[in-house]
């Protein structure tokens, strides 16, 4: 009798087991956002916390930065790059750690990317653009100092660091030579900035391999409307040794953009608007890895406030790959975190599900090791970093 009774409840215990799965698994997907606080206002040194960015590790850690602003929110001033890391999907977060500091000047944009295909490090190595200068952005734009180009790399999963590596010749074409001989370029570009956000490597195709990031410049004087501005990219198809500069994109005011690969191994790069003619997204397809790039589209699905936006390519457990897009969904307010699919590959956009009703402002998307999604993103006026996580499937409800 005791052999069929241990039988009996092994098989109940078995039972029960995989029933719970089944429904944490229901209730997962039917629940709407699990939130945890990554980086607070007032909190380890740092008076305000803004531009957030964020990538998964290989090993499935979840690597959030963010620009820790040292005595408030402004855009300039002492600002360091920082990081916290997560080990449990976003559950928990570890200790503040301090990534890029330009001493009493600003260290911002943060573009994190993980370069999985060099054989070389075998746990991935992890690229960290970001951008420098040490005077404001309107004095950049009225030619009186420069943003310059660097990164930062580390084979351990963002727990040391390399030294810093200046790319501005090769990615920028300031006309400053009074600052470095070398940044002598006729094209006078003056404001410049990465992302801000993830950037990207390629996958599959021709381009495997390629790491990208999305960005934005300004050229000569000021003009009505930020006319003057213009979004690109650059690329690397040596991990990191060199870099190339794609073209512009052909809109005036194009800003801060995001990038994703893809079904058919295509670049696409989504824009702010910051001439304001139109408050909607603006779209650039590269057929060529970012060398080219097709007529620009006004996105017309998708509304924005002029504001950052994230964008990450998905891959569903049944169906094609899909893009994703997180924006304030308004055409007026920085408010209304939204989070759409895509399922042509950016031709058209869902009506989306909201993640925050209330004010939210930057954000960047991140797939998780689970295949939940994550978004973090900046919340209440700017009070917080916030990391949000839902199950592909709470979309499509």
């Amino acid at each position: 009798m005791i052999p069929a009774m241990r039988r009996r409840l092994f098989s109940l215990i078995g039972f029960l087991t995989i029933f719970l799965a089944l429904t944490s698994e229901i209730v997962l997907t039917k629940t709407a956002v699990k939130e945890t606080t990554v980086f607070q206002n007032g909190q380890d040194g740092y008076q305000c916390y803004r531009i957030p960015a964020i990538v998964k590790a290989p090993n499935g850690h979840l690597l959030a930065f963010a620009e820790g602003r040292k005595k408030d929110c402004n855009d300039f001033g002492d600002i360091d790059l920082v990081m916290r890391m997560s080990t449990d999907n976003g559950q928990t977060w570890g200790s503040l750690q301090i990534v890029a500091d330009n001493g009493d000047w600003l260290a911002g944009n943060p573009a994190p990317v993980f370069d999985r295909s060099d054989r070389r490090f075998r746990k991935g190595r992890l690229f960290l653009v970001y951008n420098t200068s040490t005077v404001s952005e309107n004095d950049i734009r009225n030619g009186k100092g420069i943003r310059e180009v660097w990164y930062k790399t580390s084979t351990d999963n963002g727990q040391t660091w390399s030294e810093a590596v200046n790319i501005t010749t090769q990615v920028n074409r300031p006309n400053k030579p009074d600052v470095n001989s070398a940044y002598a370029f006729p094209e006078d570009w003056r404001w410049y900035a990465n992302t801000p956000g993830h950037a990207l490597q390629m996958e599959t195709g021709r381009y495997q391999g390629r790491l990208f990031v999305a960005a934005n410049h300004t050229a000569g004087p000021l003009q009505p409307k930020f006319q003057e501005g213009r979004a690109h990219g650059f690329y690397s198809d040596d991990h990191g040794q060199t870099w190339k500069l794609t073209p512009d994109v052909h809109y005036p005011g194009s800003n801060e953009s995001t990038a994703a690969e893809t079904a058919d191994g295509y670049v696409l790069m989504n824009s702010r608007n910051q001439s304001g003619d139109v408050k909607n997204r603006l779209l650039s397809l590269s057929k060529t890895g970012g060398e080219s790039w097709e007529p620009v589209r006004v996105a017309q699905d998708l509304p924005d406030p002029v504001c950052q936006g994230s964008m990450v390519h998905y891959q569903p457990r049944r169906g094609k790959r899909v893009l994703l897009f997180s924006n304030p969904n308004s055409p007026t307010s920085r408010e209304n975190l939204t989070i759409r699919i895509s399922t042509d590959n950016g031709q058209s956009w869902s009506a989306g599900k909201t993640v925050y009703s209330g004010p939210a402002a930057y954000s960047d998307l991140v797939i998780q090791r689970d295949s939940n999604i994550g978004v973090l993103y900046e919340k209440d006026k700017y009070a917080k970093i916030v990391y949000a996580q839902f199950a592909y499937d709470w979309m499509k409800d």
